[in-house]
Parts: structure tokens; C-alpha cells; sequence
């Protein structure tokens, strides 16, 4: 089963950016998206952002579009998360996971990396 682990959280002030990775572990496993969510304090997890796998198609959630950007490195099983004008609200934890088939749900979740913005 495949492993992800993310990275490059931080704490940054609002209107700062960060980019988060996420490595997976083995690509043996098919992947039909891989997508990135977040968990804010006392609130369940939500779809932030996911990108085909082989199409590079996106999908965002309202409140990232035009700030967050999703992308893909096939060759090195990475997905990366550009986030550009972050607010406080955007303070979580972010999660990336795999969907393997269209209408599947996520799973093989990562630990997360917290991301904290400061107002």
C-alpha cells in the first residue's frame, strides 16, 4: 500500500505563501487523483484541492480558487500545493491522499503538515 508523506507546513504571516509536497512511497498501486485536505481545530476534514493523475485535470474547493494551486510530478510521485495569499482561516492541518478509481474515496492518508497563518 502506498505511503505518503507531506511537508513544508510552516508558520507565515497572512498574504505569504507556502508550498507543500507530498511524497509517495511506491506507484505501483494505481492512482486515479491525488487530492490535499485540511482539518482546521474542532472541524472535520475537507477537500481543499486534487489533480488527475494522468490528465493533470484540477479541482479546488471556492475559497482556494485563484490562491492555491495543485500540480504534479509523475517521475517522482510528488504533488505539490502552492498556496499564495494565505489567510488565518487557512490554518490547519493538510493532508494529501489518493483516490485509485473515479467515484473511490481518498485514503492512504499522510501524517499532515500544520500550516499556521497569522494575521
Amino acid at each position: 500500500q502506498v505511503q505518503l508523506v507531506e511537508s513544508g507546513g510552516g508558520l507565515v504571516q497572512a498574504g505569504g505563501s507556502l508550498r507543500l509536497s507530498c511524497a509517495a512511497s511506491e506507484r505501483t498501486s494505481p492512482i486515479y487523483r491525488m487530492g490535499w485536505f485540511h482539518q482546521a481545530p474542532g472541524k472535520g476534514r475537507e477537500f481543499v484541492a486534487a489533480i488527475n493523475w494522468n490528465s493533470g485535470s484540477t479541482d479546488y474547493t471556492d475559497s482556494v480558487k485563484g490562491r492555491f494551486t495543485i500540480s504534479r510530478d509523475n517521475a517522482k510521485n510528488m504533488v505539490y500545493l502552492q498556496m499564495n495569499s494565505l489567510k488565518p482561516e487557512d490554518t490547519a492541518v493538510y493532508y494529501c491522499a489518493v483516490q485509485r478509481f473515479p467515484g473511490a474515496s481518498f485514503g492512504s492518508w499522510g501524517q499532515g503538515t500544520q500550516v499556521t497563518v497569522s494575521s
